[in-house]
């Protein structure tokens, strides 16, 4: 069905762009129409978000490892008052593709995330010139490596193909004379008023609870720079990578890549080329502010046509977070952080260990991209594997086991993942009957399904309580009818 009103094209545009929203967030933002809830997407910096320390999130043996970090950014993702930023930080993620897998050291890949959300939504070529300084980035693509003599081409091919330009838009000597421009780029860790170049990020992995990562940062050794001249794009001088990166940000290539890229992963998969071209040039001539990214991409027409109705496959990551947001448990984490600070570990995370281990079993283990080129999207999403965990999301929102919210469902395996055990009674309270329990949770879920699948969720229903939904069984009646809401086809959509 078309977007008619000004509450589905705010909620579609919260789908894309801000990890979906319960319905009390969505009251907010459609105050003011839909310009007035883009105003307030954009205009993240006037709001405060929680501040979530890392130490909350080390492990029982005292240790900030990897799975703090992991923790620490789904709880951010998950409290957050700033939905775009955390949507377009996911974005870059995918974009710069960054792997703990290789880079294993806690500093490197915790500043590697932050330098991603706070150039988010400037321009692009100050998050382009950042995050290839950024010492993450440097070991990730070797860069580090490349030396006066002995340039290594792996970050100056990536750079064009993958994070600028696209393939087939440079030559060869393209590669290797952006490679000497990159030379002498390294990092460093500070020691005392030095700096001393470590054999590898950070120095150690893990670090103590309350202990200050070694602070890492980019160093220009000028001894091992090549400052002869180079022949780039078309373009000559004695360009060093500051060069390099200005160059490709002129390049009217590198607007198109980005636009098209980010139609493709926030509106739908092949947009026609007048739609690309339309947004790459507002994106230009705004000296590509991503911001003005976002803008035109929300007041394309075609944003809300009928290719673009329910024609994103869920990643996810959105997947898991909406759900989450949509039952109020971002600012309830928010909230019990602030107001126990003793709450430490995975305690500490709650919800978001449970979005981590969902996430990953999905296929999107944010921090472990499988390549540079990072995850493949749209229907590479959905596989038998895949669909089995969206549907067993809902066990680890509801849980299966007796007691207050979390009941006993019927069809519920047994010995499965942790479960949040959401209390569901308090949510299906007003009207506690198969019916009214599935039109509240298709409400608060988003869910746009059909009369004839609706009629299955209440048949679900039905049997699973018995034909009364109570305070004991209320979370088992959840888990049997999101089992199956999770799992049709429609719920894949965003």
């Amino acid at each position: 069905m078309p977007f008619t009103t000004d509450r589905e094209k705010v909620a579609h545009v919260l789908r894309r762009f801000g990890l979906g929203a319960s319905e009390q967030e969505l009251d907010y933002y459609v105050q003011g129409g839909l310009p007035g809830a883009l105003d307030k997407l954009l205009a993240f910096d006037s709001v405060t978000d929680p501040e979530i320390d890392l130490d909350r999130f080390a492990n029982n043996k005292g240790l900030v490892n990897m799975k703090s970090v992991q923790a620490w950014w789904y709880a951010r993702l998950l409290t957050t008052n700033r939905p775009l930023e955390a949507a377009l930080t996911v974005f870059w993620h995918n974009h710069f593709a960054t792997s703990a897998e290789k880079v294993d050291a806690v500093g490197a890949m915790h500043d590697h995330v932050e330098c991603l959300r706070n150039h988010c939504a400037g321009r692009f070529q100050d998050l382009l010139t950042n995050i290839s300084k950024d010492p993450a980035m440097l070991y990730w693509l070797d860069n580090h490596e490349n030396k006066k003599g002995k340039p290594n081409e792996n970050f100056a091919r990536e750079v064009m193909e993958l994070f600028t330009l696209g393939v087939g838009n440079y030559t060869e000597q393209d590669v290797k004379e952006g490679a000497r421009a990159f030379t002498g780029w390294t990092y460093g860790i500070q020691r005392g008023n030095r700096v001393v170049e470590p054999a590898k990020p950070a120095g150690r992995p893990k670090l103590k609870a309350g202990q200050a990562a070694p602070r890492i940062g980019f160093i220009f050794r000028e001894d091992q720079h090549d400052d002869g001249s180079k022949t780039y794009l078309g373009q000559s001088g004695n360009f060093d990578g500051d060069d390099i990166l200005r160059i490709l940000c002129s390049s009217p290539r590198t607007a198109v890549f980005l636009a098209q890229k980010a139609w493709t992963w926030f509106a739908y998969a092949d947009p026609e080329p007048e739609v690309v071209e339309r947004v790459a040039k507002r994106f230009r001539e705004s000296g590509l502010d991503i911001k003005v990214l976002v803008r035109a991409i929300v007041e394309s027409p075609e944003f809300f046509s009928p290719r673009a109705e329910q024609g994103l496959i869920k990643n996810p990551v959105t997947f898991c977070f909406s759900t989450l947001r949509e039952l109020g448990l971002g600012s309830n984490l928010a909230t019990r952080l602030a107001d126990d600070e003793t709450i430490q570990g995975i305690r500490a995370a709650g919800p978001a260990v449970i979005a981590m281990q969902g996430t990953k079993a999905m296929g999107m283990e944010l921090l472990y991209p499988p390549d540079v080129s990072g995850w493949k999207y749209g229907n590479h999403w959905i596989s038998s594997a895949t669909m089995v965990e969206r549907m067993k999301w809902a066990d680890r929102l509801f849980g299966d086991a007796q007691g207050p919210g979390a009941g006993a469902a019927k069809g519920a395996p047994k010995g499965g993942a942790a479960s949040i055990r959401y209390p569901v009674f308090p949510l299906v309270a007003a009207d506690p009957t198969p019916h009214g329990v599935v039109a509240r949770l298709v409400s608060v879920f988003d869910a746009h399904l059909p009369g004839s699948k609706v009629d299955q969720l209440v048949k679900a229903a039905s049997d699973a309580s018995g034909g009364a939904v109570t305070q004991a069984n209320a979370g088992g009646v959840a888990a049997a009818v999101c089992r199956l809401m999770f799992g049709s086809p429609e719920f894949q959509f965003c």
